[in-house]
């Protein structure tokens, strides 16, 4: 009998494949970081197939060590890294180039050209999204565009995209050999060429876009059976989940009602709402996507607010500076000194996202003096994460006419308490991490178990989730104050720098 289910996490920065029982507890887990590619300023990216072999090298390393067969499995699912965009050959099953990562810059100048014909809002009636380089309509051009013969191949359907979702369950599913060309409606939602009232392909985006249909991949639901493994460990198993991976957080801490939220703190920060069954436009700068959409039921939208740099300045204070020797040695620093010394640090290294919008703002560490040392500008870094949820959680409220009483978290940077008790502070409401604190690779692990029947229904879901720690608020309201204006103060040095 199948008593576990599987979820291939795929980040930003490394690879998980997580094994998961019917509690939704960790049986068994591995990871490999991929190559962070910088051919330039601002250009971004990855060896689409480097993350392919790393996928089969966890898969098989996680399956050893739980001692699993495939028969043990009743189903695995997809969450990934969502707007990095990958084009490759349907007969060879290679990348015609690298992934153009969602954090890459390079189609800066395509935005400002759009824009000047229609404005920042051009296309959110459509796609719920303003626009920007973080999506990858605009990525996907560059490509058809600057790689020989690529448009060519992708007007006769020899050439395939597709966010990482779409590249790995091609591979998993036969690749070459009849592989399913598939994504679901979340990483759709992020592409900019869905619609979000019929949930497919919108021939005017693809049209403004110059985006041939042929070349993208079938929409499905995020709760379904994809069709079956063709790979070893996990040869004729089920794939029925994919979801982009922060609506897999909101699945895995069971925001199902409306006015639930979730915040995710990884290489970037994503502060996703449950928002119900009709998508709500935003006036404050956030975006309007889907959250899931399960087989026979109807989709659930969300509003997000998204933060291009959270924990990736802390590995640039590692890795740029050489301030830290490991990314967990950032709290130790920052509690070296009792506050941050009037020192702010916007890190607008891809410009700024939610609610601002700025693709012309750069990073900017503000408020020094000579008092100030490497302890400060380690604490500012992290206030850093924790003032920009702010400013995302506030249009939220504003957008939805709902008050967060909460704020559920997970991702890696939860582990710093120094960090979670500032946000509880500067939000001045509850800070909630799970037990399970793995929430992205748990909330596919949960769409694909439904969709085979391994859990009834949303009710086990919820039954299993739990508290593991609880901050809260501690600080005085006229100090929340104070912070926020000076915050406010540095923003403001960081915009149009580009322009």
């Amino acid at each position: 009998m199948s008593q576990f289910v599987g979820a291939i996490d795929q980040g930003t920065t490394s690879t998980r494949f997580m094994i998961f029982d019917h509690a939704g507890s960790v049986v068994a887990s591995a990871q490999r970081e991929h190559r962070q590619i910088y051919p330039k300023p601002g250009w971004v990216e990855h060896d689409a197939g480097e993350i392919w072999t790393n996928t089969l090298q966890v898969i098989a390393e996680s399956m050893r060590k739980a001692g699993h067969r495939a028969t043990d499995m009743a189903a695995i699912g997809i969450t990934n890294q969502r707007e990095t965009t990958v084009l490759w050959d349907r007969r060879t099953g290679r990348a015609l180039h690298n992934a153009l990562v969602w954090q890459d810059m390079r189609v800066e100048a395509r935005v400002a050209d759009y824009q000047r014909e229609g404005g920042l809002d051009r296309f959110r009636a459509q796609s719920g999204l303003p626009l920007a380089s973080y999506f990858s309509a605009l990525k996907l051009q560059w490509l058809l565009e600057n790689v020989d013969g690529a448009a060519r191949l992708a007007e006769s359907g020899d050439a395939l995209f597709g966010t990482i979702d779409t590249w790995l369950a091609w591979n998993l599913t036969g690749g070459a050999q009849g592989g399913a060309h598939i994504t679901d409606v979340t990483n759709a939602s992020r592409t900019q060429l869905m619609n979000l009232a019929t949930l497919d392909w919108d021939p005017e985006l693809l049209s403004a876009f110059r985006i041939p249909r042929a070349v993208l991949p079938r929409i499905v639901c995020s709760g379904a059976r994809h069709g079956e493994i063709k790979v070893a460990p996990l040869e004729e198993v089920t794939l029925a989940g994919i979801l982009g991976d922060q609506h897999a957080a909101l699945v895995g801490q069971t925001c199902f009602e409306p006015g639930q939220a979730k915040n995710t703190y990884g290489t970037g920060c994503f502060l996703v709402m449950n928002t119900g069954t009709k998508p709500v436009t935003s006036h404050a700068g956030l975006i309007t996507t889907v959250a899931y959409r399960f087989e026979g039921k109807p989709a659930v939208y969300a509003l997000e607010g998204s933060v291009a740099i959270a924990g990736a300045v802390v590995q640039w204070l590692r890795d740029n500076l050489h301030m830290i020797e490991t990314s967990a040695d950032i709290e130790r620093l920052a509690l070296e000194v009792e506050d941050n010394g009037d020192v702010y640090f916007v890190p607008a290294f891809s410009g700024l996202y939610a609610p601002h919008w700025k693709h012309t703002a750069r990073g900017v560490i503000a408020g020094l003096t000579r008092y100030a040392n490497r302890g400060h500008i380690a604490r500012a870094a992290l206030e850093a994460t924790a003032f920009q949820t702010r400013e995302v959680l506030v249009a939220m409220e504003q957008d939805s006419g709902l008050r967060l009483n909460e704020l559920r978290v997970d991702g890696g940077m939860v582990a710093n308490q120094t960090l979670m008790q500032f946000q509880s502070d500067i939000l001045g409401i509850d800070v909630v991490r799970p037990a399970v604190a793995e929430t992205t690779a748990l909330g596919v692990a949960y769409a694909a178990g439904l969709a085979v029947g391994f859990w009834r229904g949303t009710a086990d879901l919820v039954a299993n989730w739990s508290v593991a720690k609880r901050w809260c608020p501690q600080m005085p309201g006229p100090r929340r104050d104070q912070l926020t204006t000076s915050w406010q103060k540095a923003i403001k040095r960081t915009l149009d720098w580009t322009s």
